[in-house]
């Protein structure tokens, strides 16, 4: 079996190209680390569902590389996506989620279509707190009630954040070269930084949603994840583009690079100005506060003009927004489908029967869009709001605090809810480990379609300071 640990992507492409290692050899090795680390072992739980065909696509993109036909510098790369993204094929498409355990979805997202075009091996599906954590108030994250308690590869008691844990989980443990997570509020980045990874929430309408298990339009998107920027940055180039399936991609081409990678410059901070948020600060933990401060030193050891004490606190104002767009959304999603709930009231007449194995932790979310809303997005609250949210996060908070202090970019501890609710892009990078041993990381966050930047400053800040750490588990490892 070939060495996968740490394997990054570029490395994985010259391998394959040099004929030291196959694209089915990288699904087995994956296969059998899954075997050991996943389901047995420290049984992470990450994997929800493996697909059964993924070692014949492995063995045809073999054969396509043979004859001298390579798709994309992924060509053959194996990839994992979050259960809320639909792929045709034997894999169910289930939010991590009993009432939708029937859903062999009839037909690709997007981004599966796309990553299907560009040579990309769809290992599996990897578990996720269920219905993207929009479900119950207080649902712990990585629970879903299909697949269960996703746990961290470093600690079992560290909370391993954000709906696409499984994604993160599973890429921090090596299980798998790329994945794909969801974000509506933090879901990429949040369990990015909480697992040692990478992980890039685009700006709104890069990346279609068409196919996607949604909360709401107006803030979900998909997103690439790694364990480096520069597998991110590389997965980005397959997933983004024009979608006639989702209104917010249209148009979009013009503001779309032809190579992600091409911004990966170790010297990308040089020159940057770059702001410091403390909005938050006082809210983290000794040990998080080091890691941070640590972090800001390298990111000015690299060369940026940096502008401390930008003061940007969290933005807690979303939550009517996926309410009252929740129940539309999911109405219309299922609609497409062929699963027996075809609407957001079949799914609470399925939990009210199967509340032992479905309800661990309720569905006040649920109950809160389907009988508190008028289901039509004509609510007062849900217009004001959403208006509201827009002109708070861009005009008055990102756009303002860029603009009159003349930033690049805008760094923050963990995640930064102005970029999600704003739909400008951020990118999670690992700062370290706290003083329990759990990663801690840091956001960069800019203007609407500044991932070129991002991206620059990102690497740069990653190759200085090289905080990630494989998990490890002995021989397993």
């Amino acid at each position: 079996m070939v060495d996968v640990i740490e394997l990054t992507v570029e490395k994985a492409r010259m391998m394959l190209e040099a004929g030291e290692t196959t694209s089915e050899e990288l699904v087995k090795t994956y296969m059998e680390r899954i075997a050991l680390i996943d389901k047995s072992g420290p049984c992470l739980n990450s994997v929800l569902e493996l697909n059964p065909d993924a070692l014949f696509i492995a063995q045809a993109m073999d054969r396509e590389r043979a004859m001298g036909k390579v798709r994309s510098p992924l060509h053959g790369i194996p990839v994992m996506l979050k259960d809320n993204i639909n792929t045709a094929d034997k894999l169910r498409t289930t939010g991590g989620s009993l009432a939708l355990a029937d859903n062999f979805a009839p037909y690709d997202s997007t981004v599966a279509a796309k990553l299907r075009r560009a040579g990309l091996v769809i290992l599996g599906k990897t578990n996720m707190t269920e219905f993207a954590n929009f479900m119950a108030y207080h649902m712990k994250n990585g629970y879903s009630s299909r697949g269960g308690q996703v746990v961290s590869a470093y600690e079992p008691s560290c909370d391993v954040s954000g709906s696409s844990s499984g994604s993160a989980v599973a890429l921090s443990a090596n299980l798998t070269a790329l994945a794909v997570g969801t974000e509506t509020d933090g879901s990429i980045l949040s369990p990015s930084f909480s697992n040692s990874i990478c992980g890039i929430k685009p700006t709104m309408g890069l990346v279609s949603r068409y196919g996607i298990l949604p909360i709401c339009s107006a803030q979900d998107t998909a997103g690439p994840m790694g364990r480096t920027v520069a597998d991110c940055a590389a997965l980005l180039n397959v997933m983004t583009g024009e979608d006639d399936n989702d209104p917010a991609t249209w148009a979009m081409d013009a503001m779309i690079p032809d190579d992600y990678t091409a911004f990966l410059d170790r010297d990308g901070l040089k020159g940057l100005r770059v702001g410091i948020n403390r909005g938050y600060f006082d809210q983290l933990t000794e040990g998080r506060k080091a890691l941070c401060e640590e972090a800001f030193r390298i990111i000015k050891g690299c060369g940026a003009e940096v502008v401390d004490g930008i003061d940007l606190p969290r933005l807690r104002i979303d939550e009517p927004i996926m309410r009252y767009e929740f129940r539309k959304c999911l109405d219309q999603y299922l609609s497409t489908v062929n699963t027996k709930c075809r609407s957001m009231k079949d799914i609470i007449d399925f939990f009210g029967d199967h509340a032992t194995e479905g309800l661990r932790y309720g569905m006040e979310h649920f109950i809160d869009a389907q009988f508190g809303t008028s289901g039509n997005c004509t609510d007062p609250e849900y217009i004001e709001t959403r208006l509201r949210a827009l002109r708070l996060s861009q005009q008055e908070g990102l756009d303002k605090v860029l603009d009159e202090n003349g930033l690049d970019v805008l760094v923050c501890p963990g995640s930064f809810d102005y970029a999600p609710v704003s739909g400008y892009p951020g990118i999670g990078v690992p700062a370290g480990y706290d003083e329990k041993g759990f990663p801690y990381g840091i956001c960069f966050v800019g203007r609407a379609f500044s991932e070129p930047v991002l991206i620059k400053a990102a690497y740069a800040y990653e190759q200085a300071s090289h905080k990630r750490k494989a998990p490890g588990w002995g021989d397993l490892r």
